[in-house]
């Protein structure tokens, strides 16, 4: 049996609890939580029957502990991970695994250097849905590509970023680029390779915060292909979608919902026998917002350590998604197109400021 432990009891601790805790992951179990704010570690611990910690170094020392899961805020995934794998616990990361480029590298080095897995929270590239699509795309259905975009556009008001201080700031979580669509940044990049230059715009529409509520970018990918991303948080009164849509010369691909879990369309020039079945199968949203993907997410993550085999986003895939992001956020503020590879110098990810500014 895995054990593990989550470091961090905030929003999304829930998912990883409840899996863990309810005995939905085969070969793991939940075995500790921490968190500083002491009510809701001991909330979880007393829910789950598990030990309860209110200081890192306390919770890390506890022998029980093979993996820690990192879900405390963005800009402290860095010196926790860290932290972790010195402790010889294998981490497993919340999107993004840090804000800063120089960070990802740290975390990278101080898992290799410990002996210790890193595994970068990527749930939705476990959706059916979106394994099909990647499927087609290794089968070479599409034939050259042409166009991928993505869309977040979800609801969140100012009573989510007013939950905790952290969100929507510079320093610790960055805006609807970083948090809520970066794993439609990385689905996109996997889908359509390699990206060549990035344009992006950003405005803080409806929300109060340092960072921004709505973004659209234009991309260019080495292969020729084009690609569009469009994220916003001020979608009202409630969530639209989060979509990915592929297109090439022999086929069209979007899988949309809210969380890239439900097939709007699904064509080809050469349809096969399967086709129909996947059609009818996976066009079905998920019950929330985080979709099916975590519970596959966890069985691989159990698998790997088990077996020694290779994580399907490790830190290194991990950090590929960041890098796109902080072009993004480098075009932003000089308003120029930005080329990947690239070192940061205006992106304004893992900056300390002052505290929220207005939109």
């Amino acid at each position: 049996m895995i054990n593990i432990g989550l470091l961090g009891c905030g929003r999304i601790a829930k998912r990883h609890a409840d899996l863990l805790g309810n005995g939905q992951i085969a070969g793991a179990r939940l075995c500790a939580v921490c968190d500083i704010v002491p009510e809701r570690a001991d909330a979880y611990g007393t829910q789950f029957k598990v030990p309860s910690f209110h200081q890192i170094d306390e919770f890390l020392n506890h022998r029980d502990i093979d993996v820690v899961a990192v879900l405390t805020p963005s800009g402290m995934h860095p010196q926790h991970a860290i932290a972790a794998a010195q402790a010889g616990k294998h981490v497993i990361v919340e999107k993004p695994m840090a804000l800063r480029l120089d960070d990802a590298d740290a975390m990278i080095h101080a898992c290799d250097d410990a002996g210790v897995k890193l595994f970068v929270v990527k749930q939705n590239r476990f959706n059916v849905p979106v394994r099909k699509l990647r499927e087609a795309l290794d089968a070479g259905r599409f034939g050259k590509l042409i166009l991928g975009t993505v869309r977040v556009r979800w609801c969140r008001d100012q009573a989510y970023y007013d939950q905790d201080a952290w969100r929507g700031t510079w320093q610790f979580d960055g805006g609807v680029l970083t948090n809520q669509a970066s794993h439609h940044v990385d689905l996109l990049e996997w889908m359509m390779g390699d990206v060549d230059s990035v344009h992006a715009r950003s405005m803080v529409a409806l929300a109060h915060i340092e960072a921004e509520d709505t973004a659209i970018a234009t991309l260019k990918f080495r292969n020729g292909a084009l690609g569009i991303i469009e994220a916003t948080t001020a979608a009202r009164p409630a969530d639209l979608e989060g979509s990915i849509s592929v297109l090439g010369e022999r086929g069209a691909v979007e899988i949309a919902g809210f969380s890239v879990n439900k097939i709007r369309t699904w064509q080809f020039s050469e349809p096969t026998v399967e086709d129909e079945e996947i059609i009818h199968r996976y066009s079905v949203n998920p019950p929330n917002v985080y979709g099916f993907g975590h519970q596959a997410y966890y069985e691989h993550v159990v698998s790997c350590i088990r077996d020694g085999s290779a994580a399907i986003v490790d830190g290194l895939v991990g950090r590929k998604s960041l890098e796109l992001i902080s072009a993004m956020y480098e075009s932003i503020e000089t308003g120029k197109e930005v080329s990947l590879r690239f070192h940061p110098k205006r992106c304004r990810l893992g900056e300390v400021t002052n505290g929220r500014t207005h939109g």
